[in-house]
């Protein structure tokens, strides 16, 4: 008789775990960020924005030109309105920084909004002269180091952190169209009403603008905003409750020159806006000398650089958090095809090389603007930006003159190749360098373990 142990049946083998459930793919639309109240209605304002500012910009230097007959002072009603940028670029951020988002842009676009109005006033009774244009156009600028990184914050607060390159990109977007629809109503008002129309039309948008901002919400998941000062409670209270947050202008450039990927980002920046990114300057040399083109040539090359520039933000919109080394691969690739583009024996050749210049530069922008804006912390995100501002303005200012230059010493097509080849070289030796350091290894009874840290040098 078999025993109860033989008889018994064998215990059934453990069923195997299941599988886990792959998560949910991450959200790569370049539209997500339009999903977000808030920022549709934030896009929206920015387009009527966009739409005013081409509308005065396509008609403002003609208006210099006329009041002054001179190409240079044109030039520097230009330069005025840009130098604020260079000077005053932390002290902007250290405003954004301290007040509130909401109510500093608001502040701002009503400013901007007054001037264009007082412009305007002045250009239709005819009492708008060379001092008081100049003035107006300093004070613009003064307002724009503030207005620059307190819209760009609020903005960007309005969606969680992974949806900010969508943000930029659609921001982006906005930008072009506002562009193309401006420069088309300015034609038409200038015609119609006259130039003081189109000043009008600016300082409206701007108005309109700070009127949807006290109800813009930002959405679940957003970053919030740096602390804010609490209410005025005497001067005692306030002082020991609200200090200058993390030691004023002085933290933010501390903490721009002592993070590596902000310090990279600036001089990838520097590098391509001096040898090669200003192809408004070089292109139009390019096409009306050795390519023996004319204006409507040079406007084509125009039209590729809008759509590569589209299509760019588009790509740069699916973005969820890039690294410093894609601003540098896609800055590379950039310089290679300018390269080829001193090279290229037609025209033709030429409209094709372009449209992925303008899509390197744009996705490259996107990703740039995004670490600049999630990099530092809350509380110190104005003042960095107002870091960047003055390099970014002074790249800007010293490039067109080496542009110049260098096509004056070895002509267009050699001051393309070289520029482009100084570029990749740049890029590669600093990538060289970096990969180095982070190599490096640890020296023997060292306490602090590798000689660079992951929180000295983040993964670019």
């Amino acid at each position: 008789m078999p025993s109860a142990a033989s008889s018994a049946a064998p215990a059934p083998a453990p069923a195997p775990a299941p599988a886990p459930a792959p998560g949910p793919r991450p959200d790569r639309s370049p539209w997500r960020s339009l999903r977000h109240r808030g920022m549709r209605w934030w896009a929206g304002a920015n387009f009527v924005s966009n739409v005013g500012t081409w509308t005065q910009l396509t008609v403002q230097n003609l208006l210099v030109l006329q009041l002054t007959g001179s190409a240079a002072v044109t030039g520097l009603s230009v330069s005025l309105q840009a130098a604020p940028g260079l000077l005053l670029g932390l002290a902007g951020g250290a405003v954004v920084d301290r007040w509130s988002h909401k109510v500093t842009a608001a502040v701002c676009q009503a400013l901007l909004g007054a001037v264009a109005l007082v412009t305007c006033v002045l250009v239709a009774l005819d009492r708008l002269d060379l001092p008081v244009l100049m003035g107006l156009a300093l004070v613009t600028g003064v307002i724009a180091t503030v207005d620059g990184p307190a819209c760009s914050l609020l903005g960007n607060g309005l969606v969680p952190p992974q949806d900010v390159p969508s943000a930029i990109g659609v921001g982006s977007l906005v930008h072009s169209a506002g562009r193309l629809v401006g420069a088309a109503l300015a034609g038409v008002t200038v015609a119609a009403f006259g130039t003081a129309a189109a000043y009008a039309v600016n300082g409206l948008s701007f108005l309109a603008v700070a009127c949807v901002i006290p109800f813009l919400r930002p959405a679940p998941g957003a970053e919030p905003a740096a602390p804010q000062p609490p209410a005025r409670k005497g001067r005692a209270a306030e002082s020991a409750a609200a200090p200058e947050p993390a030691g004023g202008m002085r933290a933010g450039l501390a903490h721009f020159m002592g993070r590596p990927r902000l310090v990279a980002l600036a001089v990838l920046n520097g590098v391509s806006a001096l040898f090669g990114r200003n192809y408004s300057l070089t292109l139009v040399v390019l096409v009306t000398g050795p390519l023996a083109g004319d204006a409507a040539s040079f406007s084509g090359v125009s039209t590729m650089l809008a759509a590569g520039g589209i299509v760019g933000a588009v790509l740069g919109a699916r973005l969820r958090r890039p690294r410093v080394r894609l601003v540098a691969a896609l800055t590379v690739a950039g310089a290679l095809l300018q390269v080829l583009a001193g090279l290229t024996p037609s025209l033709a050749l030429l409209l094709v090389l372009v449209l992925p210049m303008a899509v390197a530069e744009s996705v490259g922008d996107t990703a740039q603007s995004t670490l600049l804006q999630t990099d530092p912390p809350a509380r110190l995100r104005g003042r960095v930006l107002g870091a960047w501002s003055t390099v970014r303005t002074g790249w800007g200012l010293a490039a067109p003159p080496t542009l110049g230059l260098l096509m004056e010493l070895l002509g267009v097509r050699a001051a393309l190749v070289v520029g482009g080849l100084v570029i990749a070289l740049a890029v590669g030796a600093g990538a060289l360098t970096h990969r180095r350091r982070t190599l490096r290894p640890t020296p023997l009874g060292s306490p602090v373990g590798p000689a660079v840290t992951p929180e000295l040098v983040p993964a670019a």
